[in-house]
């Protein structure tokens, strides 16, 4: 039995209702860092269902030199999910799309359609390690080909924290955040969770997402429900989740 389910502990049915569409995880079995298997994705999709998470759209790594993902790869292990889902009789929406990592390799992929993650939303990811120096023309190239770039996880890209401008200018450029969950929790690190905090104070974030990979996230997201202050703030945040 999980610790967040024993007797008294069971984080709040509505924990995560604020949220309602999550946009960011990793449940599409075997294929990148997150779940292993159906059962392990079965069994995050209805602990997040549980504490009020109503749509999840799945976003499994497309990184090329690690995981080459595509429709291709993704559609066979999401329909054993799906089909797992259905004898359950579990009607949540779960569908696909995918973070992209902008690097070179990424540019020839926009000659096809990029899954996206609502409407013509693309969720994207940049190097934890430096700033592209690319960035501001790979931004503007995925709207030159009709789609929305959604920045994952700002607030974690430690060469930014010093300079919160920084973010004001990547929205001027057309580009919608979205701020990783745990981060307000410090399970990332001080220096994380505080600017994720000060882009929150800026109102500058759009989306928010679970970024969910495994058990450790997990149990670390029912924690939050301790956190009276914190989930206060996320209640009253304009987060645009629940509009997708």
């Amino acid at each position: 039995m999980l610790f967040f389910r024993k007797k008294n502990t069971a984080p709040p049915a509505d924990l995560l209702a604020f949220i309602s569409t999550d946009i960011h995880s990793h449940l599409i079995p075997g294929v990148d860092d997150g779940v292993p298997d159906v059962e392990t994705s079965v069994h995050f999709i209805e602990e997040l269902q549980a504490m009020g998470i109503r749509k999840i759209v799945t976003t499994p790594h497309v990184m090329m030199d690690r995981f080459p993902n595509s429709a291709d790869t993704l559609t066979a292990p999401y329909q054993l999910v799906q089909q797992e889902l259905a004898r359950r009789n579990n009607a949540l929406p779960f569908h696909f799309a995918a973070e992209y990592y902008l690097d070179e390799q990424f540019v020839p992929l926009m000659q096809q359609p990029l899954l996206t993650i609502s409407g013509n939303m693309v969720l994207v990811e940049i190097s934890f390690m430096s700033a592209p120096p690319q960035l501001a023309q790979w931004l503007f190239d995925i709207q030159a080909a009709g789609y929305q770039p959604v920045l994952a996880h700002p607030e974690r890209y430690g060469y930014y924290h010093a300079n919160i401008p920084q973010y004001e200018q990547l929205k001027q450029q057309g580009c919608l955040l979205q701020l990783n969950l745990l981060s307000l929790t410090g399970y990332y690190g001080k220096h994380v969770q505080q600017t994720a905090e000060k882009l929150m104070a800026a109102g500058l974030p759009d989306l928010i997402g679970t970024d969910l990979h495994h058990e450790k996230h997990l149990g670390a997201i029912a924690g939050i429900g301790k956190n009276k202050k914190l989930c206060n703030t996320l209640e009253k945040y304009p987060f645009k989740n629940s509009i997708l």
